[in-house]
């Protein structure tokens, strides 16, 4: 006869083997599950769009769905037209890109000459060799990224076609949950996909609209301290909000950059600095929190440490993709009973009943 301790050491121990096979499968079958879970994202995003198409103007659901997608891929386009046009705008300013970094490099050759003692030519010599090392390595490092990142978009070209199936086959899908938990009532499968379609629907369409606002804050500031190609850098920087917590910062770089470039004074790129700050600041203070809601209602540890790990696990799809997957999975903690705690873990804490009694006592 098992002992009770004995039968709970075999289950943690077969729980850590799970999860040690799930993680190690997660990331070898990246390049196919990444374009898959965008997919499932974007299918949950478009939805209210296509059930327009379908119940309000009664097109067939084929049809709807294919309309769903035309005018998603379209704003794509002319998005990413904008950029392309704001991109070519570089060819003005690339003469003084050049002469500025011709400056740099005088200026840092001078400093070297003067503070360690070594000559330009030395300078020059060992450039050329730590370059003509560098150029021999690098061949089987491009040749394998080049072989991942054809494969990568090769298999997100599939999106549509994905986004696609999963509109066409939703009803198909829920009546396979219907029968795979069968010990569940179909109410509550009903509630949970409701939920998880609300956290989706509100964490994606509030981030759109925080892009926009933040992308508008970034353009004025640029604007008024006078940096070329204000609307790109600023949208640019807005769309790493998709980033969070250093998404503003990154994008701030370049804009920092284009002012030591094209302005006399760095007060300029100081100015550019300070502004994304505070609108850094607002954005994850204000702004954020209040369009997205209390709907993805993680605590700031959780979403830090989900960041780390799917980051560390996909690369930047996994940055793009580490809050909404962690916010559906304390959904599904939330609605099992073995996993409930653990969902409560991943909570907002000042959402939490401890947080509303830690307010009142201030109060």
């Amino acid at each position: 006869m098992i002992k009770p301790q004995s039968s709970q050491s075999v289950w943690v121990a077969a729980t850590l083997l799970s999860v040690v096979i799930l993680v190690f499968s997660l990331s070898q079958l990246q390049d196919i599950l990444v374009p898959i879970i965008f997919a499932g994202i974007l299918s949950f995003l478009l939805l209210p769009v296509n059930n327009f198409f379908e119940t309000r103007l009664k097109f067939p659901r084929v049809l709807g769905i294919i309309v769903t997608i035309l005018l998603a891929g379209a704003l794509i386009v002319a998005v990413i037209w904008l950029m392309v046009g704001q991109i070519k705008t570089f060819d003005q300013i690339w003469p003084q890109m050049i002469k500025k970094g011709e400056e740099w490099l005088e200026m840092g050759q001078s400093f070297i000459a003067e503070r360690f003692s070594v000559t330009e030519g030395t300078q020059l010599t060992e450039a050329r060799k730590y370059l003509t090392d560098l150029l021999k390595n690098s061949g089987s490092f491009i040749s394998g990224t080049l072989s991942n990142t054809t494969g990568f978009l090769a298999n997100l070209s599939l999106i549509p076609l994905y986004i696609f199936l999963m509109l066409l086959y939703r009803d198909f899908f829920q009546e396979f949950l219907y029968k795979a938990f069968k010990s569940v009532s179909n109410h509550r499968i009903d509630v949970v996909l409701g939920k998880i379609k609300s956290v989706v629907q509100s964490y994606m369409s509030g981030l759109l609209l925080v892009i926009l606002i933040v992308g508008t804050l970034n353009t004025t500031a640029l604007l008024l301290l006078g940096i070329p190609n204000a609307v790109f850098f600023g949208f640019f920087a807005a769309v790493l909000v998709l980033v969070p917590y250093i998404g503003v910062a990154i994008g701030s770089l370049l804009p920092i950059m284009m002012a030591l470039i094209t302005k006399d004074s760095a007060w300029y790129a100081v100015g550019v600095a300070a502004s994304f700050g505070f609108i850094q600041f607002l954005e994850g203070n204000f702004i954020t929190p209040f369009i997205v809601g209390s709907k993805v209602s993680i605590n700031s540890l959780v979403a830090i440490i989900s960041l780390l790990l799917f980051g560390s696990l996909w690369g930047i799809s996994g940055l793009v993709l580490a809050l909404p997957l962690t916010a559906i999975i304390k959904v599904l903690f939330d609605n099992i009973e073995k996993f409930r705690p653990i969902g409560f873990l991943l909570g907002d804490a000042d959402h939490s009943d401890v947080g509303k009694k830690r307010k009142r006592v201030k109060n």
